[in-house]
């Protein structure tokens, strides 16, 4: 069975994971791990975006909080590193804020 861990954790990418983990939770040969960073760290704003999109509750939430953007991406390495390590998966799906320039 293969590991997939799916990363979300701001307003745009919980609408952009759901339909992700809807299919790989449907896949039989992968296991899903779903990670919240914690970004977003308002309990009824992350109800609210999960229950309405159907997406299940995290696995994991790394509770990294709201800071600068250089302090975030910090802690969140730091905080996903030892579920990387310890899972092992064979994946990690991570949907970004696309910019066009």
């Amino acid at each position: 069975m293969l590991k997939v861990i799916c990363v979300c954790g701001a307003r745009p990418n919980f609408m952009k994971i759901a339909p992700l983990v809807d299919a790989l939770s449907r896949t039989p040969e992968v296991a899903t791990l779903l990670v919240h960073t914690g970004q977003h760290y308002d309990e009824r704003m992350s109800r609210l975006f999960f229950g309405d999109l159907g997406i299940p509750q995290p696995n994991l939430n790394l509770e990294v909080g709201s800071c600068s953007h250089a302090v975030q991406t910090a802690e969140i390495m730091r905080r996903f590193e030892p579920v990387v390590d310890e899972t092992k998966p064979a994946a990690v799906l991570v949907v970004v804020r696309y910019v066009a320039r």
